[in-house]
């Protein structure tokens, strides 16, 4: 005999917005470094390459989590799985606030990675108890939240740092996580869980793919001094190779793979993991380059702010990523994921190739960061709720944590590439980098963009097929 589920819950529109107010939190918490790096930098003694690394190793754990937590979520309840990762959260935001030096610091950022998870198994939760029409507006709604956390970290950060101290920049952000979690296990209903048995976590993939990031960040971080240590270079490169032929080979045969790699071939989920990818790395390069420009004080360029200037500068910037989530969802929903896709990419070609032209005033700055955060808000958002419509609600977890995994990976990438340019173009017994460091990353991410209108050309047009 079949059990019936009973329908699910309908939820209160204050859940949803508990909902995105811990994905404000979230966002804030992971974006708090970004603005402070050189602040950072000074008080670690660090360089750019290394900082780039503190910059994106919250990216390497959310890279490993989400995924997991969406598989989690669909089989348990995103609910269930969304409380237990925010404790996780919690804890990483605590540690990184007390956290005396550089390896602390970096464990506390470990743990706060596992807040990447939280947007699939949040999508998975609005899904099952809203109808797919208003469920698209409300995954719209919570990331751009999240991204208008992002933005609201960045322009706090700084000035908190400078009242109090750095460590109270991590404080503030935690508590409010902690204060919303619990706001949203009160008010929001448990969804059913999903399929449940069958097999189990696959650990294999989750450490080979472990490998490939960190030989990747380590490879990126080597890069700079390669003339020097050509061996150690090639070594991590092969090292590499096989951590990605090993994967494949084991997610090829898991009886549960982290990582669908037959979903992942699916033209509608490749093309919106490409587009992503090329669109985070913009982002993630001009988030890391450009408070760096504001920070130093060069011949002809910077501008020798101070990190509460540099969080002002970017206000903006917060105001398009807050604003593009939403419209990414609506623009989606009624012109389609193409349309909205190369609205996002010729955004951020446009921003990054001017700024490589053009960074000698604040106002260059100014609507460069804003282009590139509503370039990003609209992408991210229309190609998560363009693959949501495009797949089995069982799968919602699954297929939202390619997009997000990709997400962490071109934002890994654009912030070491950030730190590898800056750190190969400062002159020996100079702490300033070179003008043409700065160049050089808004040219390639402004080029990079500009290819990827070839995939965007390739979509359907609703992203549907």
């Amino acid at each position: 005999m079949t059990a019936t589920l009973a329908p699910p819950v309908r939820v209160e529109k204050a859940a949803i917005w508990a909902l995105g107010m811990l994905a404000v939190a979230t966002g804030a918490l992971e974006s708090v470094v970004a603005p402070t790096l050189p602040l950072l930098q000074r008080e670690l003694d660090i360089s750019p390459s290394t900082g780039a690394v503190l910059n994106v190793v919250l990216a390497i754990t959310g890279a490993l989590v989400t995924p997991l937590a969406g598989k989690l979520g669909d089989r348990y309840g995103g609910k269930r799985v969304l409380i237990r990762l925010m404790a996780v959260v919690s804890v990483g935001g605590l540690v990184s606030a007390v956290a005396p030096n550089l390896p602390v610091l970096l464990l506390g950022q470990v743990l706060q990675g596992a807040m990447i998870g939280a947007l699939p198994l949040s999508f998975i939760v609005v899904r099952k108890h809203l109808p797919a029409r208003e469920s698209k507006v409300a995954i719209g709604l919570v990331s751009g939240m999240f991204v208008g956390g992002s933005m609201v970290g960045l322009l706090a950060a700084g000035p908190v740092a400078q009242a109090l101290s750095r460590h109270w920049m991590f404080a503030v952000p935690t508590f409010a996580v902690i204060g919303f979690t619990l706001l949203v296990n009160r008010l929001m209903p448990a969804d059913e869980p999903g399929r449940t048995g069958g097999a189990g976590i696959d650990w294999p993939g989750m450490l080979l793919l472990s490998g490939i990031l960190v030989t990747l960040m380590l490879a990126l971080a080597v890069a700079p001094d390669a003339g020097s240590q050509p061996l150690v270079l090639l070594a991590l490169l092969v090292l590499l190779a096989a951590f990605v032929a090993g994967w494949t080979a084991v997610e090829r045969r898991a009886a549960a793979p982290l990582i669908d790699l037959s979903m992942l071939a699916r033209p509608v989920i490749w093309k919106s993991c490409v587009l992503t990818f090329v669109i985070c790395l913009g982002t993630a390069t001009g988030v890391f380059l450009i408070p760096q420009l504001l920070d130093v004080s060069g011949d002809g360029y910077g501008f020798g702010a101070s990190a509460t200037m540099i969080g002002f500068i970017l206000l903006p910037g917060a105001v398009a990523g807050t604003l593009a989530g939403p419209a990414g969802g609506l623009g989606e929903r009624r012109f389609g994921s193409r349309a909205v896709a190369a609205a996002a990419v010729v955004l951020m070609t446009t921003a990054m190739l001017a700024l490589s032209f053009a960074h000698t005033e604040v106002w260059h700055i100014v609507v460069g960061k804003a282009l590139i955060a509503l370039a990003n808000g609209l992408c991210v958002t229309a190609m998560v709720t363009g693959i949501v419509s495009s797949v089995d609600e069982s799968d919602t977890g699954i297929a939202t944590s390619l997009i997000l995994v990709t997400r962490v990976l071109g934002s890994a990438m654009g912030g070491m590439l950030g730190g590898v340019l800056l750190t190969s173009g400062t002159p020996s017994g100079s702490k300033v980098p070179d003008e043409s460091a700065f160049v050089a990353g808004f040219l390639i991410a402004g080029v990079v963009a500009a290819l990827s209108l070839l995939v965007v050309r390739s979509m359907s047009k609703g992203a549907r097929k």
